[in-house]
This record gives C-alpha cells, sequence and structure tokens, in this order.
C-alpha cells in the first residue's frame, strides 16, 4: 500500500475517519440506556472482534476489501503491518467504559478524539515552536485547551444520580475541576511524549486512570 505525501489535507481527512470513534462511546451509551452496562461491553467487544477480523486480512493476507480499502489508505507507515489506531482506540474505550465512572469514561474518549484533532491540524497549520519531535507548541497548547472544554461539559456533578448528557440538553450540575485540569493534564502531556507506542489506547486509559485518582480524591469514593 502506497503512502500519500502526507501533508495537511491527509491529515485533517485521517482525523475526520477518527470522529467515527465517536460511535463507540454513542453505541455504548445507547445498549446500557435500552440494556445494561454488561450488554453494552459485550457490543463493543463484539465490534472489537469484528475489526481484528478484517485487521487480519489486511495485515496477514495483505487483502485489500473494497469497502474498507479508501479509509485503509489513511493509515501511517507504523500501522501498514500491525493493528490500525481504530483498533486501539476501540480497545482503549472498553478499558475506559468497563472500569472509570461513566463521567470519567466518555471525557477520556472525547479528549482523545478532540485533543488528538486540534494537536494534529493547529499544530501543522501554526508549528512554529517545536519542543518535541513532531511536537509544535501552537498544537499542544490548543490540544489542552480543547480538554479542558471537553472535561468542562462532561465532567460534572449528578443530578437526581444521573449525569445532565444522559436526561437531556440543559447543562446541569458543577464541573469538577480538580478531576477535569487533572485528566486534560494527562491526555496531553501522554499525547505528546509517544511517538512509538499508540496514543489511541495509551492517552483515554491514562487521562482515565488519573481522572479516577483525583475523582477518589475530591469525593472520598472511587466509584
Amino acid at each position: 500500500m502506497v503512502r500519500p505525501h502526507w501533508g495537511l489535507r491527509e491529515e485533517i481527512y485521517r482525523k475526520i475517519i477518527h470522529l467515527g470513534a465517536i460511535l463507540f462511546l454513542v453505541t455504548y451509551l445507547v445498549f446500557s440506556h435500552y440494556f445494561n452496562h454488561q450488554v453494552a461491553l459485550f457490543v463493543l467487544s463484539a465490534l472489537l472482534i469484528i475489526m481484528l477480523e478484517l485487521e487480519f486480512f489486511r495485515v496477514e493476507w495483505s487483502m485489500k476489501l473494497p469497502v474498507f480499502s479508501h479509509l485503509w489508505r489513511y493509515r501511517r507507515t507504523k500501522e501498514l503491518h500491525r493493528l490500525g489506531a481504530d483498533v486501539f482506540f476501540l480497545l482503549g474505550s472498553i478499558i475506559c467504559l468497563a472500569i472509570f465512572d461513566l463521567r470519567i469514561a466518555a471525557a477520556a474518549i472525547l479528549m482523545t478524539v478532540f485533543g488528538d484533532l486540534a494537536a494534529a491540524v493547529l499544530g501543522r497549520m501554526f508549528g512554529r515552536t517545536w519542543v518535541l519531535k513532531g511536537r509544535a507548541l501552537e498544537g499542544i497548547i490548543p490540544e489542552f485547551l480543547v480538554n479542558i472544554a471537553v472535561g468542562y461539559f462532561v465532567v460534572r456533578t449528578m443530578t437526581d444520580g444521573v449525569v445532565w448528557w444522559m436526561q437531556g440538553f440543559s447543562i446541569v450540575g458543577d464541573p469538577i475541576w480538580p478531576v477535569i485540569i487533572t485528566m486534560a493534564l494527562v491526555a496531553t502531556v501522554v499525547e505528546t511524549l509517544l511517538t512509538k507506542l499508540d496514543d489511541n489506547l495509551l492517552v483515554p486509559v491514562f487521562a482515565g486512570f488519573f481522572g479516577q485518582i483525583a475523582l477518589l480524591v475530591v469525593t472520598g469514593h472511587l466509584f
């Protein structure tokens, strides 16, 4: 598979495709609402199995499946002969949703999507101050701010035992700032430091773990 010249346009296309990862969270929320937590995780696990089977055909047998070939062309070079980022993202999402508070898990997943989007696109467009290889300050700062914004809307105190975004469009509850800042900082640092390991797995897991610890410190309850 020949890589396209990896410019801003290709980066934007890749990130648009990655926005589809939000469907993992939506799928969980729908099935957990109409059924339960275990059923929702089972559905995501079944989806993971399907994706792994597709990756088997792509990596092991070098097959080009018509429906997926266009999407596969936007994989990075390091993904040509190994599992793609979407598989790692789904795996990270399952871990977060299985273990962490729902608010923490949702924030970790959305920070991975939108924070990475801001860092990649804005870093390429306006990158002038390079702090690490391939990491521009003009991408890192927007990523942190986007992560803060995600946390502000998602990580809030519950009303009548329910988070606001599970019962309507009116934002209620107070933002839990220690958790929000912790998660935003961890997600940004992990995303910035990683060059070889897959950020789609490590960013949500690390951000979720330390967000859960911060929630424990704030509330006195781990769950």
